[in-house]
């Protein structure tokens, strides 16, 4: 899907920007003699390091997930490792994020297939903001219903009433074209994720009011306890 490649190239540069962080701090640790100087150096390594791994463990969930086998999955993990990848592009465009992760039941799904909608979903969330605006993310358990309630709902632009009824069709796109970064335009997005879900025997179901914003809502079956 295009938000996994998108993807690709931010955690590149970032990466680009974690080594270049150690290695500037690294060579003032070992120009400047005082203890000072030298403790906030390694603190600063210490704190890129330590994103480092966390982007580096996030990468190799998505990699354990490549399979294609439907099973019980903990969906926090996968919310999870999904933000630690966006971190850097949500901070760019001072994006706040508000979580709501309930302790639920594991989900019925495919772990892999079900980030790429997230990726894809938030992506989409950050483009309908130009600058600033929050994005609220929410995991609940629908225990009438059986089912997992992914919510994800952003402060942004909003799609007009006439387009709803079109925005899951393929190629259909509410965007003129890629954005200022170059991504965005093409309308495979939602639809290759209406497809998943579907193929899930879940729902996924759009609100959205211009000027307010807009609320995609994921309802996936809950494993059966065993």
């Amino acid at each position: 899907m295009t938000a996994l490649g998108e993807l690709v190239g931010t955690t590149t540069h970032e990466f680009n920007n974690i080594l270049m962080t150690v290695l500037n701090y690294a060579q003032i640790g070992m120009r400047h003699r005082d203890d000072e100087t030298r403790d906030k150096a390694f603190e600063k390594i210490l704190a890129a390091s330590q994103r480092a791994a966390k982007i580096t463990n996030a990468v190799l969930g998505m990699a354990r997930n490549r399979s294609d086998v439907i099973e019980p999955t903990d969906l926090s993990r996968i919310i999870d490792d999904a933000l630690v990848l966006l971190e850097r592009e949500l901070s760019k465009y001072r994006i706040n994020l508000e979580t709501t992760i309930d302790e639920i039941p594991d989900t019925l799904c495919n772990g892999n297939q079900i980030q790429q909608v997230l990726l894809n979903l938030l992506t989409n969330a950050r483009q309908a903001i130009d600058m600033g605006g929050t994005i609220w993310l929410k995991l609940q358990h629908d225990a009438t219903e059986q089912m997992t309630v992914l919510t994800i709902r952003d402060s942004g632009c909003g799609i007009p009433q006439d387009q709803l009824p079109q925005i899951l069709d393929p190629f259909y796109s509410t965007k003129a074209g890629p954005d200022e970064s170059g991504k965005g335009g093409t309308g495979l997005g939602l639809s290759s994720c209406h497809k998943i879900i579907a193929n899930h025997e879940g729902r996924m179901k759009i609100e959205s009011a211009v000027g307010v914003g807009t609320q995609f809502t994921i309802l996936l079956p809950t494993a059966k306890a065993a």
